[in-house]
């Protein structure tokens, strides 16, 4: 056993490591990650009560496991099931327990249940809102207070998101198994997804008065590394690790002293992590050893590349950067895509052919109510000259943010135009 002065907080910090795994191994068992999970918290009250005069047990991991499988046979007798279902999980339970390897086996964190976990986290039954929730909770470690502090929603609202979710996985029978061959790349797809939408939430808040959520960052880069170690041999997910990574590297220099907004081309670039940036690097050459042909995660990684290799914003290679984002453009066609592109050739090739892309996205409704192109309007319309165009363009942006610090941001470039 090993001792800590403040036994709570290491019980934390150890839950937040395991009881993704804990969580999956006992759902392989029970079939049900509703069920699974209600266990892994008993064993976490049973740990809370129990550590703190003991001590942390030097395999937690495996301590917690076992602590939930007991749990489960207690449940099972308590409620005198005589389902020839529910014998034949509590033999399985009890053989378990005698399993010599079971520590082993937890330690893996290469396993096949975990990557199960994932698979029925992120499972395209449930609706984006509940996979951001469930991947958080039971892959994260998060409480439900936490999920909902992140994303600015009531926690009932986001209890109420993951209850649904698991009765929906139990009612439509989801199996606890990795996806056949012939599925594995759309749920894979589905999976980046959520972990992605996550990290953006942490890197650009949508709304709230931070700019920037570090906390989220960090969980979606270990829920990709995670996923990295478990599917070594699919490039889009090392494309992702990339792109977070190198994404990441940024956020110390993305606030200044106040939390006000720093865009990409003001920053500091001393303050980038160069730790990160080393690793999002090296991520992106294992996605292009693995294919050679980039997909648009790791294409979006080249293009956040150029920046982290630019000691300056004068040496960016903005020709390269436009034409990565012509390519991606291609591989997946959506107005966000073009509306970075246009940017970017504003930058390679002037403010005039830019603009003359982004007016062509005026009549493209799903960016009605998207903030961004219209303060990227403005940048280029100021650049023409047309100031007052600009300044009109800058306060639509701030009216159509949720953010107050971007919305404060915003007002102040408009009012810097005005004078």
């Amino acid at each position: 056993m090993t001792s800590s002065s403040d036994p709570r907080r290491a019980i934390e910090a150890v839950w937040r490591i395991e009881s993704a795994r804990v969580i999956a191994g006992l759902t392989r068992i029970v079939r049900d990650v509703g069920l699974a999970e209600e266990l892994a918290q008993d064993a976490l009250v049973r740990a809370l009560e129990e550590w703190p005069v003991s001590g942390v047990p030097d395999n937690p991991g495996a301590w917690l496991m076992t602590a939930g499988k007991h749990r489960a046979i207690d449940l099972l007798r308590r409620k005198k099931m005589q389902e020839r279902k529910h014998e034949e999980i509590g033999h399985a339970l009890e053989s378990e327990l005698d399993a010599p390897d079971i520590a082993a086996r937890l330690d893996d964190p290469v396993g096949d249940d975990l990557l199960r976990l994932v698979f029925i986290a992120c499972h395209p039954v449930l609706s984006t809102e509940a996979r951001v929730a469930l991947t958080l909770r039971l892959l994260g470690g998060l409480t439900t207070d936490e999920i909902a502090r992140a994303f600015l929603v009531p926690e009932p609202t986001i209890a109420q998101r993951i209850v649904r979710a698991k009765k929906t996985l139990a009612d439509k029978q989801v199996p606890f198994e990795v996806p056949r061959a012939g599925e594995l790349a759309e749920r894979i797809a589905s999976v980046l997804e959520v972990v992605y939408l996550i990290f953006n939430e942490g890197y650009s808040a949508t709304a709230g008065d931070d700019w920037t959520r570090p906390a989220l960052c960090e969980d979606a880069l270990r829920l990709g590394r995670i996923l990295a170690g478990l599917v070594p041999d699919e490039p889009e997910v090392h494309g992702l690790v990339a792109l977070m990574a190198i994404q990441a590297s940024r956020l110390r220099a993305r606030t200044g002293p106040s939390g006000e907004p720093i865009l990409l081309l003001d920053q500091d670039r001393s303050r980038w992590d160069r730790v990160l940036i080393g690793l999002g690097l090296a991520a992106l050459d294992r996605a292009e050893a693995l294919s050679g042909v980039l997909g648009p995660y790791a294409m979006q990684a080249a293009i956040a590349a150029c920046h982290a290799r630019a000691r300056t914003a004068a040496e960016t290679d903005w020709t390269r950067i436009a034409a990565l984002y012509a390519v991606l453009a291609q591989l997946t066609p959506s107005p966000i895509v073009e509306l970075n592109r246009a940017v970017a050739v504003a930058m390679a090739h002037g403010p005039a052919a830019g603009l003359e892309i982004l007016d062509r996205l005026l009549a493209d409704r799903t960016l009605e109510r998207y903030h961004l192109l219209p303060a990227a309007r403005a940048d280029l319309l100021a650049k023409l000259g047309r100031t007052a165009e600009a300044r009109a363009e800058l306060e639509r942006a701030a009216s159509l943010t949720r953010n107050e610090r971007e919305r404060g941001m915003l007002l102040e470039r408009a009012a810097a135009l005005e004078g």
